[in-house]
């Protein structure tokens, strides 16, 4: 029995919380939206244009209080304090208020606001957009009982309602989430130099032309992507809390910004930008700060790991600069012997190019082999390097390569030296040797068989 009549309790508990679900959720004259009835629902601020908002107050159930405004198309922080917004962050709220839709009316003339937790509201958004001599108001009380939907007012009317529950993100923004967080500001276009002390090492690349360059702790040519990644790398990186809005020497100290773990340098022409880390924060984060600004901030310690890349990881790695479809003449020496081929015009409209062996024995070349020795030898990059004084095999080589290409007007020079399944290459005017793949080097020689036969 006494089972029984935990069964007959627990039903009646059920029905008494599903009459009420259906009481608070039912409680409607025309139903609301394209719900189960098939009824469009209305939204809650109809015609609104999102773009003409101008002001916005955001008071969130954390206590945060927010004032921004719009000035010259740009968002911009005035309370708490002043500092710039996130674009994208309150283009999430205005976006929200302008497609926000009532699900539900729940009741049109409420004697007690605490029922829906709106007598003092959660969340409370407040804005004017263009012409509004008033502010427009959302608020936003406690969640339905079913957990799908938000009680909600608009204005200064009495009718209360019910917003989806995935509208919570959109309003319930903090301070610090509707503030602009880029660590760094700069114009990546006008960056022509960058200097990174770390870990005892210092980094030095500049723009020569269109080209990067390593000038310290090696003189040569900079990978193109490694170093474009690292600005961009810098440039979007996002700060992960605020420490201090202005810090003290003492503060300095206390985050280990008066000794840097690392300093970065970025020259933008006449003018520098200057990031700055300190010491190891909670949840896998750095004390950082921008050295023209007086806040601390923390960042993800994985930015502090990437300054203290050594200079190898920005050293350009691919051994050509030619392309299969740029290059003209080919000269490859191995064994004592000198295999040349040259790129000739196809004869006749659409013709293709063909490769001829202009060295005995002269002849066209077959297309498809011709392709693979070329773009087996344009693959060839850099795995590691190793300095001067390493045994490369380089002074007796096992090949040597020198490829024209763009016309003529540019040319590629490498020396190739193997030591058991090593293989290295060296080029012109840069320091050490590249180490490569040995496979990588086998393919080029296997091509370059099928082409002598």
């Amino acid at each position: 029995m006494r089972g029984l009549t935990s069964t007959l309790a627990l039903i009646v508990v059920l029905a008494g919380l599903g009459a009420y679900i259906y009481f608070v959720t039912s409680k409607t004259p025309d139903g609301g939206s394209t719900d189960a009835a098939g009824k469009k629902q209305e939204k809650v601020f109809a015609a609104l244009q999102v773009d003409t908002i101008e002001e916005l107050k955001i008071s969130t159930a954390a206590g945060d209080a927010t004032i921004l405004k719009k000035e010259a198309g740009a968002w911009k922080i005035s309370q708490p304090l002043d500092a710039l917004a996130s674009d994208s962050e309150v283009s999430g709220v205005t976006s929200a208020l302008g497609q926000v839709e009532i699900v539900r009316v729940i009741d049109e003339n409420p004697t007690n606001l605490n029922d829906y937790g709106l007598s003092n509201p959660r969340i409370e958004i407040d804005f004017k957009a263009a012409g509004d001599k008033e502010y427009r108001k959302l608020l936003v009380g406690e969640k339905s009982p079913t957990g799908a939907d938000m009680f909600a007012k608009r204005n200064d009317e009495k009718k209360v309602f019910l917003i989806p529950a995935t509208q919570d993100t959109s309003f319930n923004r903090t301070t610090f989430d509707l503030r602009d967080k880029t660590l760094l500001k700069f114009d990546r276009d006008k960056v022509d130099a960058i200097d990174i002390t770390a870990a005892g090492k210092t980094l030095v690349i500049g723009k020569d032309g269109g080209e990067w360059k390593l000038s310290k702790p090696v003189q040569t040519k900079a990978d193109f992507g490694s170093v474009e990644g690292l600005i961009g790398r810098l440039q979007t990186v996002q700060m992960k809390s605020i420490v201090a809005d202005s810090a003290t020497p003492a503060d300095l100290k206390k985050y280990g910004l008066d000794k840097p773990e690392a300093t970065v340098n970025l020259g933008l022409g006449s003018a520098k930008a200057t990031l700055l880390f300190g010491g190891k924060a909670a949840d896998n984060t750095v004390y950082a700060r921008d050295a023209s600004k007086p806040a601390i901030l923390t960042v993800e310690s994985a930015l502090l790991d990437d300054m203290k890349k050594s200079a190898d990881e920005y050293r350009r790695k691919d051994v050509f600069e030619f392309r299969p479809f740029n290059a003209t003449h080919i000269e490859i020496t191995r064994n004592g012997q000198t295999i040349t081929l040259e790129r000739t015009k196809g004869q006749g409209a659409n013709a293709p190019d063909q490769w001829k062996r202009v060295s005995a024995p002269a002849g066209d070349l077959d297309k498809e082999k011709s392709d693979s020795l070329l773009g087996k030898l344009s693959n060839i990059r850099a795995a590691s390097f190793v300095d001067a004084s390493a045994k490369t095999g380089l002074d007796k080589p096992a090949m040597m390569v020198v490829v024209k290409f763009d016309d003529g007007k540019k040319e590629d020079r490498a020396t190739f030296g193997q030591v058991g399944n090593d293989v290295f290459v060296s080029r012109p005017g840069e320091p050490g040797a590249a180490k490569i793949d040995v496979a990588d080097f086998n393919d080029v020689i296997k091509s370059l068989d099928e082409i002598s036969k």
